[in-house]
């Protein structure tokens, strides 16, 4: 359910960049979302659309590109894809950071 507040915020914020383009109309709206946000692409394509009626993004394309996780090891530096376990795969060590899979953002805003 949190898929509603985010998309809110991404709806405001574009709206806010069209206007400051003086822009009639948004058409396009590209976002990025980390598969570890848990942000589904079609409840914020759901709330887009009935959130941005009457306004200029009523209508406008969503365009999702979704970044799977991926994490290096601290200890021996292996980067991997910590889809079935969360240890390095090479070394076992438990010590890994997060690189990729947390993003959540919008890449950019086509307007007329």
């Amino acid at each position: 359910m949190h898929e509603m507040a985010i998309t809110q915020s991404m709806l405001d914020l574009v709206l806010k960049k069209a206007g400051e383009a003086k822009a009639g109309k948004v058409l396009k709206v590209d976002i990025v979302i980390g598969n570890m946000t848990g942000v589904v692409d079609s409840c914020v394509q759901a709330y887009f659309d009935i959130m941005s009626k009457d306004t200029a993004a009523e209508g406008a394309a969503l365009s999702f590109n979704n970044i799977p996780a991926r994490a290096r090891c601290r200890k021996c530096g292996h980067a991997f894809s910590p889809e079935h376990y969360w240890s390095c795969p090479e070394c076992q060590s438990p010590d890994v950071e997060i690189t990729a899979g947390k993003e959540l953002y919008i890449e950019s805003i086509e307007v007329e």
